[in-house]
């Protein structure tokens, strides 16, 4: 059986009855929404969501970084007062 990731479950007949009010009841902590006792989503709150959305970005700009610290051979020296 998968873990379910949230303090908060609903199935999805629960969910299309009054989708507001479980999001009221949940406080803006995620919600698991489950098929047959498994999770199929995960509803999180917008400002939530971006968050996440906003921290992957770093991650993906400092593995960047990192990916290119390797090649400092290849780097071309430049004044600031150039730029």
């Amino acid at each position: 059986m998968r873990q379910v990731l949230a303090d908060f479950s609903v199935s999805i007949s629960e969910l299309k009855k009054n989708p507001s009010a479980l999001l009221a009841q949940a406080s803006g902590s995620p919600i698991a929404v489950l098929n047959h006792n498994k999770p199929a989503a995960y509803l999180v709150p917008a400002e939530t969501y971006e968050t996440m959305m906003d921290m992957l970005e770093d991650l993906e700009l400092a593995l960047l970084v990192e990916e290119r610290k390797g090649d400092k051979d290849k780097a071309i020296p430049v004044s600031l007062d150039d730029l």
